[in-house]
Formats: structure tokens, C-alpha cells, sequence
């Protein structure tokens, strides 16, 4: 037997107790294991298990050799896995987790291609603007907005997120077009009940400098969802992202106003899943898909021919 086989056999001995019990497991007898581990004590130079007649367990030296066998074991099944699921076929259920607004306009639509694609799939989309754990919760996958806040999860950057402020012709006809950041003051904007955050609005002055305001209004709500149906309703004015609100920029819908001042901070958007550890090919495959579609540029993007409201006009 090789090196790593008999490193195998020590790890399962330990793991199991004894050599018989290990024996059964690897389907050898408790001899040929018994002779194994001497064989292995015999190159090593050092004892590795101690043996009574009730009880075996490891020395000093057993117990360190197997963390590191274990290791260099749990290694090799991995690599092994890695290269046997390239060709695997994706399929079970894909539990995907979602933003609501991002899930509905940019995820929702592109499914029936990556199911035609991968037709022994089946997926399960939760959309929700609430953070959730994913293993806890059973999601294979999540789209996240910022920065990886867990150390357990890897984050593959799909595309970056802008916003823009804007509101419908209808209520800028009746409010009057902003040609001044301080001027919203007299405007009804929208806001996000559950973000505070997002309510600071930050514009850059053509002299230099920034010009806060704390947006303010008679509307707020917790998904941009809301919002950009209130927006589309022409009940006020609301800073949301471009993925949501190009369709109706494009179309005349809604017009994005102050571009000359806005600063714009680009948010990453992330495929964010457990550990790369065995990643199954269904995770694999909607990750790839994903990056497929989105870059590089993301179709938001792409599609719109008009100035965008990280330009100067």
C-alpha cells in the first residue's frame, strides 16, 4: 500500500477505536490493518497508537500525525469531488435568496433560461429586503448588496449598483424641476422606513465640496419596490437604484434630475454562498450564470443610451 493508504487506514483506526472495528469499515481484515499500522510505526520511526488488551488509543505523536492526516485526507476528498463535479450535471433544488426589488426586475426574469439550460433543476427563490443566515434558513445561494459581512461565506462580485434620483414628469410639472440639491427641501422625498441610512442624500458642489441633505417626506416604505411604484404614482421624488429605475427613465416615465452634483457610491453586488468546500454544481452553475449575464456590464447598463447619473451633464 502506498503512503496515503496507510495514512487512511492509521485516521480510521483512531476514528473508529480499533482495529476491528476499523477493519469492517475499510472491508479488511483486523490483520492486514494491524500490519499496516506497524508497517507505518516501523517508516516513521516512532510508536503511533498505544495497545492494551481493552483499550487502544493515540500517543502524543499518534494524536499530532493524525490532525495532519486528517487534513491532508479531508484535502485529497476534495480535490477528488472538485474534479467529478465538473461533469456532473446540475440538479435537486437551487434555494436562491433575494432583495425583492433586485430579485423581481433582474433575477426573476433570467430563471426560465437557466432552467432550460439546467432542465434536471428545480428553484426555490425566497425574496426578502430582511438579511437572513443562509445556512440556517437552507439557501444554497444569495444576492447581496455590499461589502461580505461573514467570514464563513464567499462573495463573487456579480456587478456594481448606482442610484439615481428621480420622480415622474407629471410631478415635476406640478413641484418644479430641482436645479439645486437645497431645493429638495421644498420637494416630498421618499424614503426607507427600515435603512435610515439611505436617506442621506450626498451631492458633490461644482466649487468643491459636499452638500448633504437628510431626505424628508410624507412616504416612506421598507423595499425599493414600494418606493418606485410611490415614484411611478408621481407622489414624490426618490433616490433609487438604476437597476429599478431605467426601464422608466429610458421610456420617459421618470427623469433622473441634479446630475451635475450627484455623488454616486458604488455598491457591489455579490452571489454570496457557504464556504467553497464541496461547492455543488448547481450553486457552480447559477454563480457562472450570473457572472454570464451581468458582466461585463450589467444589462441596466447596456441597455441605456442616455447620459447616466454618476455624468456630469
Amino acid at each position: 500500500m502506498d503512503r496515503s493508504t496507510e495514512m487512511a487506514v492509521f485516521a480510521k483506526v483512531v476514528e473508529e477505536g480499533s482495529f476491528s472495528a476499523a477493519a469492517r469499515v475499510l472491508k479488511l481484515t483486523p490483520s492486514a490493518v494491524s500490519k499496516q499500522i506497524a508497517r507505518l510505526e516501523d517508516r516513521l520511526g516512532v510508536r503511533l497508537l498505544n495497545r492494551t488488551t481493552r483499550r487502544l488509543s493515540a500517543t502524543e505523536e499518534g494524536s499530532a500525525f493524525y490532525q495532519r492526516a486528517a487534513r491532508i485526507l479531508a484535502d485529497i476528498d476534495e480535490a477528488e469531488t472538485a474534479v467529478t463535479q465538473l461533469h456532473a450535471a446540475p440538479r435537486g433544488t437551487l434555494r436562491i435568496n433575494c432583495g425583492i426589488a433586485f430579485g423581481k426586475h433582474q433575477i426573476g426574469p433570467l430563471i426560465p433560461e437557466f432552467l432550460a439550460r439546467y432542465p434536471e433543476l428545480t428553484v426555490e427563490m425566497t425574496l426578502t429586503d430582511a438579511l437572513s443566515d443562509l445556512v440556517e434558513e437552507g439557501h444554497d445561494v444569495a444576492v447581496r448588496f455590499g461589502p461580505l459581512q461573514d467570514s464563513s461565506m464567499v462573495a463573487r462580485q456579480l456587478a456594481v449598483s448606482r442610484r439615481a434620483i428621480c420622480a415622474s414628469p407629471a410631478y415635476f410639472e406640478r413641484c418644479g424641476v430641482p436645479k439645486h440639491p437645497s431645493e429638495l427641501a421644498e420637494h416630498n422625498c421618499l424614503t426607507f422606513s427600515n435603512m435610515p441610512h439611505l436617506n442621506d442624500w450626498i451631492f458633490r458642489l461644482p466649487e468643491g465640496g459636499e452638500y448633504r441633505i437628510k431626505a424628508d417626506g410624507n412616504f416612506s416604505a421598507s423595499n425599493g419596490e414600494t418606493i418606485h411604484e410611490m415614484v411611478l404614482a408621481s407622489l414624490g421624488v426618490a433616490r433609487l437604484a438604476e437597476f429599478l429605475v431605467g426601464p422608466e427613465v429610458r421610456e420617459g416615465k421618470l427623469m433622473r434630475v441634479l446630475q451635475p452634483f450627484y455623488r454616486d457610491i458604488e455598491v457591489p453586488i455579490n452571489a454570496v454562498y457557504p464556504t467553497r468546500r464541496h461547492l455543488s454544481p448547481k450553486v457552480r452553475a447559477f454563480v457562472d450564470f450570473l457572472v454570464e449575464k451581468f458582466q461585463p456590464i450589467p444589462p441596466w447598463e447596456s441597455a441605456d443610451a442616455g447620459p447616466k447619473p454618476w455624468e456630469a451633464a
